[in-house]
């Protein structure tokens, strides 16, 4: 599969990443366990959008954008409106599974201070999910050009689903996972600080905090799965599938502090997500008919998204009370203990 990355730009991005991962763990080990204000989050949100658009304005030089070749502006130009559309989208879908973060954490009663810690090692065991699963799709496209059909199809089932369920209360409690974890581990009926294993009647006990950790990498696992085919159906290209996704989820845990307390501002954003899965997913069907450009995709993704968004803050949610995830009540430790 064709790719613009070198050697060189793949250590370079590896390197990055990993100074990046290093500033954050420092600057979170540095503060401690704290409750994240809503400006502390708009300035890393905003640092780690910027940092994004840096790094595709480098993208955009390196590949000869503002050079007199032709050929290597177009090229150029391209991958950097690949990059924008796929960050784009990526950030998009992640904001749906900030809501799902947001009712896990309401579930559980995770204390604010804790929220930080559960989201840090949450993003890392996205990062090497992603890195995985980018670099296995690949290579099956490479080899079975038939698989983007499959990936089509689905996104336009997870569109149509995505609708179905919007504004729907969802019900944790049911969940299939939180179900297996219940019957194969014990779990105290109270936290210890941020520990995950602590001594509960003379036994040593998973604590909820561990019970979060697990939900949040399994809601990582679908969050991949959904969100990996509509990035391949912006670009194949490897190396801006992984940065577009990387730069997404890098910002993720700023993103969720972020919009924590918005989420009933945004009621109606899963209508516009499902719309966007539903036309990303129709643009795989339609690759060997006709090749949507980008530009349009990024267009069409804007436009939608926006509206949706302005459409949410002046239609009020149904029932003019809670918002499309009303979460159910806080449990006391003794409910949690089961």
């Amino acid at each position: 599969m064709m790719s613009i990355g070198t050697p060189l730009m793949w250590m370079l991005f590896a390197a990055f990443v990993f100074v990046a991962l290093l500033i954050d763990f420092f600057a979170m080990s540095k503060q401690g366990a704290h409750k994240v204000s809503t400006r502390e989050a708009a300035i890393w949100s905003l640092i780690w959008v910027m940092v994004s658009f840096v790094f595709v304005g480098w993208l955009w030089w390196y590949l000869g954008g503002t050079g007199t070749d032709a050929a290597a502006r177009e090229l150029a130009q391209a991958k950097s409106l690949e990059f924008i559309t796929g960050y784009l989208v990526e950030k998009a879908l992640a904001v749906d599974n900030i809501f799902v973060f947001l009712m896990v954490f309401t579930y559980f009663a995770v204390p604010a201070e804790f929220q930080k810690r559960v989201l840090m090692i949450g993003i890392l065991g996205a990062l090497v999910l992603r890195a995985i699963m980018i670099l296995v799709g690949a290579w099956l496209i490479a080899q079975f050009h038939w698989i983007l059909y499959l990936f089509g199809l689905f996104l336009v089932f997870t569109g149509v689903k995505m609708w179905w369920a919007a504004g729907q209360e969802p019900d944790l409690e049911a969940n299939p996972a939180l179900k297996w974890i219940r019957k194969k581990m014990k779990i105290a009926p109270h936290y210890d600080g941020e520990k995950f294993f602590t001594m509960h009647n003379g036994v040593k006990t998973a604590t909820p905090l561990l019970v979060v950790i697990m939900l949040i990498g399994i809601v990582d696992v679908v969050f991949a799965v959904d969100s990996i085919p509509a990035i391949f159906a912006i670009t194949t290209d490897p190396f801006i599938v992984l940065t577009s996704n990387v730069f997404a989820i890098l910002g993720l845990r700023a993103m969720y502090f972020l919009l924590a307390n918005m989420h009933e501002r945004f009621h109606l954003l899963s209508y516009g997500l499902a719309i966007v899965l539903v036309f990303i997913g129709t643009k795989m069907l339609l690759i060997d008919i006709y090749k949507i450009p980008v530009v349009w995709s990024l267009g069409f993704t804007v436009v939608v998204l926006t509206a949706t968004m302005l459409l949410s803050l002046r239609i009020p949610p149904r029932g003019g009370g809670g918002g499309a995830y009303p979460f159910p009540a806080k449990k006391s430790d003794g409910e949690k203990s089961h």
